[in-house]
């Protein structure tokens, strides 16, 4: 079981309240919980500006579904780039449109390159590349 250790924060009243206000709304049970998130957030953050640090990302193309060849070079990418790829997701949006949903796994650098390479694409109206780090930043020792 993890260990926890107690601290004290300072805060002024008025941004207190607003911190409140959010984590109530965002159903958070109690401050610490959301103060954890935050600096798991952070954290995150940190690793992910490492090109070489591993990460999980959602890839997300909106495209016209009459434009044959997206689809197909999206495909294309991710067969020559299989051990990332972990599932894709096709939506149907409405009559013109649907949204892939691409699941990557790899490096940052590695990541970003492949999902620039799709959002580059002809055809891909919308597009966004969501990396979330797979590992926490290591703890420094004093």
């Amino acid at each position: 079981m993890e260990q926890i250790e107690r601290i004290g924060v300072s805060l002024d009243k008025p941004l207190l309240a607003r911190f409140d206000d959010l984590i109530t709304a965002q159903g958070y049970t109690n401050r610490s919980e959301a103060i954890r998130h935050l600096i798991r957030q952070r954290l995150s953050a940190e690793q992910l500006e490492d090109p070489q640090s591993e990460a999980i990302a959602a890839v997300f193309l909106v495209y016209d579904h009459h434009c044959v060849k997206v689809i197909e070079q999206v495909m294309s990418l991710q067969h020559s780039h299989v051990l990332h790829t972990i599932c894709a997701t096709h939506i149907h949006l409405d009559a013109h449109d649907c949204l892939e949903v691409i699941i990557l796994r790899g490096k940052v650098a590695e990541i970003n390159r492949m999902g620039e390479q799709m959002l580059s694409l002809k055809g891909v109206k919308l597009g966004r590349i969501n990396l979330i780090s797979t590992q926490m930043a290591p703890t420094p020792h004093p």
